[in-house]
């Protein structure tokens, strides 16, 4: 049994449960465990090398595990001490074809107390591409179904007429996958369960934060920006009447490179989304 505590609040996990509904981890507490899902699915355009692009759209198993730090990580500042509650987490995806693993990823959730704007919760990233990253945002609790909104996978190629063909590889149907809105497929897995309420995380780099990349990939596929939200979702077991936590994301990274077709100063930027369905163990 692990206590976590903070000078207001303690939370006592058993067998990886918060037994709380409250904690000084806020909105983030019921991150708090082990999550698996193999509904995910990563959708990405890279450079060919000749000039043109592959479409990747690859199913995929994932684990992430996510702790606490015992205490708050202090800022210490001019006039206060800024208490950061913190959550450390790992994350492995494999592909659901061969078992190969397709993703790495270490970082953090910090829940930002006595912060000096209206962003409250940050994600901190580090993937083994040479790319780090720093979001910032807010939480928001609705009952029922999460507030799923629909997004475009489709390049961003400016004002204009792409040449013929050059979404095909978008608009070809994937079995089980909506390729161009992938959130439809998030929708899709939740469309026969009863939601009691969501608790929705959303961060980007747009808010205050940013990413940084190692010259290789800045100079072929620049990563330049980065938004996720999580939708922590307690449902209604059918079976036995109570309830079991459900955690779904969607999650866009916007890669330049081919120059636009009107403008060859500005790069094609090309969403790279994932998303999945998983469940707390």
């Amino acid at each position: 049994m692990l206590k976590v505590t903070s000078n207001a609040t303690q939370t006592t996990r058993l067998g990886g449960q918060v037994n709380e509904t409250t904690s000084m981890f806020g909105p983030l507490t019921d991150l708090i465990g082990t999550w698996v899902g193999n509904k995910g699915w990563n959708l990405v355009a890279v450079p060919n090398q000749k000039g043109g692009f592959i479409l990747l759209v690859q199913p995929y198993t994932e684990i992430l595990t996510i702790t606490p730090l015992s205490t708050p990580t202090p800022n210490r500042g001019t006039t206060i001490v800024q208490q950061v509650p913190t959550l450390l987490y790992t994350l492995h995806i494999h592909s659901n074809v061969d078992g190969s693993l397709l993703h790495a990823e270490n970082g953090t959730w910090l829940l930002l107390q006595d912060c000096p704007d209206e962003f409250s919760i940050a994600r901190q990233a580090s993937v083994p591409h040479g790319d780090s990253l720093l979001a910032l945002g807010g939480s928001s609790v609705t009952q029922g179904p999460p507030p799923i909104q629909s997004i475009s996978t489709l390049p961003i190629t400016g004002p204009g007429q792409k040449p013929l063909g050059y979404t095909d590889p978008y608009l070809t149907p994937q079995p089980g996958f909506n390729k161009t809105n992938p959130n439809a497929t998030l929708l899709d897995a939740i469309a026969n369960q009863t939601i009691i309420s969501s608790t929705n995380l959303s961060v980007s780099t747009a808010n205050k934060g940013g990413i940084t990349n190692i010259p290789f990939v800045t100079q072929n596929a620049n990563t330049t920006s980065f938004e996720a939200i999580y939708w922590i979702e307690t449902v209604q077991n059918p079976n036995t009447g109570g309830t079991f936590l459900q955690l779904q994301y969607s999650q866009t990274t916007i890669l330049e490179f081919i120059p636009q077709f009107h403008d060859p100063s500005k790069l094609i930027q090309w969403p790279h989304v994932n998303i999945n369905t998983m469940i707390k163990q």
